[in-house]
């Protein structure tokens, strides 16, 4: 049995879908620094990976979720691999835009969805939580029953935990920051010190990146 969070994080670290730069801590589009650069988008370029990737999300809905009825992307970035595992578990696909139309009948959410259908939501990468949390609200808003969300690659950062927990949102990703490290520790692509301050960023970024201006 493939053991898809070591092979996912191992795959992304060798596309350079993830960087981690911890001597050179890279700056975020909300301003906070960070030892880790992430574009997922960029596993669509490749077919081995994004096959992985598609395989190892429709196990872990089965697994979480045997109920659901309608797959989910998150624009932009989570509809690929929302449509790919809709493919792989032959079950209806929906996706949420960041907001409504703003033309025709101002939709939000694209393809069919009907009352009461349960729906798991599918997004690239969990920081906080907060761009996935609007697709969900919206999903609700539309009489859909979100089940949870499932991503390729989430941060473990604790402000995720407090955002999911407060919308009641169970959540599950495929491959996680913990296991990104061990498999950047087992290929030698970080040492001990770099470990430290990768940890240490887990666990407090704003106090991380306000230590380095």
């Amino acid at each position: 049995m493939t053991d898809y969070k070591t092979a996912v994080a191992q795959a992304l670290l060798d596309i350079e879908a993830i960087k981690l730069q911890p001597n050179d801590p890279l700056t975020w589009a909300s301003g906070l620094k960070s030892p880790i650069y992430t574009d997922n988008r960029k596993t669509i370029a490749f077919p081995k990976v994004r096959k992985l990737i598609a395989k190892g999300l429709a196990n872990l809905i089965k697994h979480e979720y045997p109920e659901v009825e309608v797959i989910g992307g998150v624009a932009t970035a989570g509809i690929p691999h929302a449509a790919w595992v809709a493919a792989e578990l032959e079950l209806p696909m929906i996706y949420v835009r960041s907001k409504p139309k703003d033309h025709g009948a101002g939709k939000q959410i694209e393809g069919e969805l009907t009352a009461g259908q349960k729906v798991v939501l599918i997004d690239d990468l969990i920081s906080t939580g907060g761009s996935v949390l609007g697709a969900v609200e919206a999903t609700r808003r539309e009489g859909g029953e979100v089940l949870g969300v499932v991503s390729i690659f989430s941060y473990e950062l604790p402000a995720a935990d407090e955002n999911f927990a407060a919308t009641k949102t169970p959540f599950v990703s495929l491959t996680t920051y913990s296991a990104l490290i061990d498999a950047a520790i087992a290929s030698g692509q970080v040492d001990d010190a770099d470990l430290e301050t990768l940890q240490a960023w887990r666990q407090d970024p704003k106090a991380w990146g306000e230590a380095r201006g």
